[in-house]
């Protein structure tokens, strides 16, 4: 719905952006045109002192965002995985944005749980903590079951987060849409499937159920990984706005004293690190996709614990294929194959030229190579990869977007443990393997099998589908829907900034 209420939101939300300096900010990163900046700024610059003042420690951009509450928070840290959409200076900052707010009162933790699980904490829990950590969405509790005695971590979603999160995502589309309408530009940058690409991450986020799910499947996927483990879900304990699943004890991965003190290897830990990432986006196709040290412990014996599953990526088999002999043929030097592969999966137009996009590639590859160890990064070398696809014509994809933001975080993690670890060396086995599983003879025999089974599961039905779809081609096209085009809402929202600006003016001349 698109009322007063969201212009009133938007209205502090561009007033906060202001008075924090994130506006600037943010037009630059997304490279707004004039006359967009000197709209914007004639609407707000009046109304900033109804803006929130936020942490002036903080960058402006995060600042703003934390001043703003969850749901921009959370926004913040999304886009934090667009560097393709808000640039890499601004997505770093977003990227150390602290998802860390005051917690909510034990009470109402309490109660949340009791409404959830149908009984009383105490008939549940031995003991039950105060909040160990709070953030945007949730804030989990240690505890201990009564019936195993068996420490747990509780996580409870934050009381009326749902509802807030509904009233701020419509206001994200009706500032999107302006966007569209003052700064046409912009619409290669998608922003309505930037929140639609939010709203879906949220509405996962928003039923831990749903978290539950993703933590069980990624176990299953992963019970054979040698020296990896995972928290294991108490499913009759959890439900939509709970969750509780054993507890991880271990030292932290970025405490690196605490690492060396115990014992632990930590070039052989950030090996592993690396390669189980690739391992589980290659092999499984559904990866962690926030595998940054808060996740990630070390238990006693060695094996890495990971835990927090609100993220996860999936990439499906042929994209999975194709990234595979992106990254091989990287490895190896095939500039050609690469290119090829690109215009085999469709990714860069058929009129472009594949030798000049080769030699494009060529000239993002071959400076990497010359580095040392400590320089080579996969994550740096899909930026720049990025880029020149770009300029080739390619369209943004959300999924290697968020696999390479994800990547350059593993990255960092295995080089936070390691420094000079050489990042291909570790990557080659692991790519090279799922290379000669997944393209090849046996490969192609799997292939054929599974089309026979589809054709033969829907044998039956495929005269009367070929049928309706020719009936379907003779018919006249329906008219176009209606819809309301995004000048309505900027008329809108200039209407109402006029009369907030208008109200104010009148408040201060009383």
């Amino acid at each position: 719905m698109r009322g007063p209420h969201n212009i009133i939101r938007l209205i502090r939300t561009g007033a906060t952006l202001e008075r924090t300096g994130a506006m600037t900010v943010i037009l630059d990163a997304f490279e707004a045109p004039k006359f967009m900046r000197m709209v914007l700024r004639a609407l707000v610059w009046p109304v900033q002192w109804l803006g929130e003042k936020g942490d002036p420690a903080m960058p402006p951009a995060t600042r703003a965002l934390s001043a703003l509450g969850p749901a921009y928070i959370k926004f913040g840290q999304i886009l934090s995985t667009r560097p393709d959409v808000v640039g890499d200076e601004l997505a770093q900052h977003l990227r150390v944005l602290q998802d860390k707010l005051p917690p909510f009162s034990m009470a109402e933790a309490r109660a949340t749980v009791q409404d959830a699980l149908g009984l009383p904490v105490g008939e549940i829990f031995d003991s039950f903590s105060e909040p160990v950590a709070a953030a945007s969405i949730a804030q989990v509790h240690r505890a201990r079951l009564r019936d195993t005695s068996e420490d747990v971590a509780v996580k409870v979603l934050r009381p009326g987060i749902e509802r807030a999160f509904r009233r701020d995502i419509d206001a994200f589309y009706l500032a999107a849409d302006v966007i569209e309408f003052l700064s046409p530009a912009s619409r290669r940058l998608r922003p309505r499937d930037v929140i639609t690409h939010f709203e879906g991450v949220v509405r996962g986020e928003l039923d831990l159920r749903l978290e539950a799910a993703s933590a069980s499947e990624f176990a299953a996927n992963t019970s054979e990984d040698a020296g990896f483990r995972l928290p294991d879900v108490k499913w009759p304990f959890s439900g939509r706005r709970v969750m509780v699943m054993g507890w991880a004890e271990g030292v932290a991965l970025g405490d690196n004293a605490a690492l060396d003190a115990a014992g632990h290897d930590r070039r052989a830990l950030g090996e592993r690190v690396l390669q189980l990432f690739l391992s589980h986006a290659l092999r499984d196709g559904f990866f962690h996709a926030d595998m940054h040290q808060g996740n990630l412990k070390v238990a006693a014996n060695g094996d890495i614990i990971a835990y927090d599953f609100g993220i996860m990526g999936h990439i499906d088999e042929y994209t999975r294929r194709v990234y595979a002999e992106i990254l091989y043929g990287f490895i190896q030097r095939d500039y050609k194959r690469v290119a090829e592969v690109h215009f085999e999966a469709g990714y860069v137009p058929a009129d472009q030229d594949v030798d000049a996009f080769a030699r494009a590639l060529r000239v993002v590859g071959e400076p990497i190579f010359g580095m040392d160890a400590s320089q080579i990064s996969m994550g740096r070398l899909l930026s720049y990869l990025f880029e020149v696809t770009e300029r080739f014509g390619m369209e943004t994809r959300t999924e290697l977007i968020l696999l390479q933001r994800t990547m350059v975080v593993v990255e960092g993690v295995a080089r936070s443990l390691s420094p000079n670890l050489n990042i291909w060396d570790v990557a080659k086995p692991i790519v090279g393997d799922y290379i000669q599983q997944s393209i090849g003879p046996k490969a192609l025999a799997r292939d054929m099998a599974k089309t026979a089974r589809v054709l033969a599961r829907f044998g039956p039905r495929l005269p009367g589908m070929v049928e309706a779809a020719l009936i379907r081609q003779s018919l006249p096209p329906a008219p176009p829907r209606p819809e309301t085009r995004p000048w309505v809402h900027a008329l809108w929202l200039v209407g109402g900034v006029a009369l907030g600006a208008g109200g104010a003016a009148l408040v201060m001349s009383q």
